[in-house]
């Protein structure tokens, strides 16, 4: 669980980053969980997008995939979400969090 000062570090080392997971019209399936546990686990913070056709707001997919995978919601703006989770290989962790 992330607290308040780690969020607001989490969404500004977010801001500049691309969009690396685009959920569209079949929503969250299998294949989309698979492909986020590989993006945290190389990453560990990970920009998505939801598309209009998804039928799904941003804030029941980061929900869903949270759960999926075991990821912390950063945060949900418009169409956009940000997801953290700590690698489990600490060779590949990048991120220090403030206490």
């Amino acid at each position: 669980m992330l607290n308040t000062k780690q969020r607001a570090q989490l969404r500004a080392m977010a801001n500049p980053l691309a969009v690396t997971l685009i959920i569209g019209k079949e929503g969250v399936t299998d294949a989309v969980e698979r492909e986020l546990d590989a993006l945290l686990e190389s990453h560990e913070l990970v920009k998505g997008k939801v598309l209009e056709s998804a039928m799904l707001t941003p804030r029941t997919v980061s929900e869903a995939l949270c759960e999926a995978t075991g990821a912390d919601a950063v945060q949900c703006i418009g169409s956009k979400f940000v997801l953290y989770r700590q690698s489990s290989d600490e060779d590949k962790r990048k991120i220090v969090l403030v206490k």
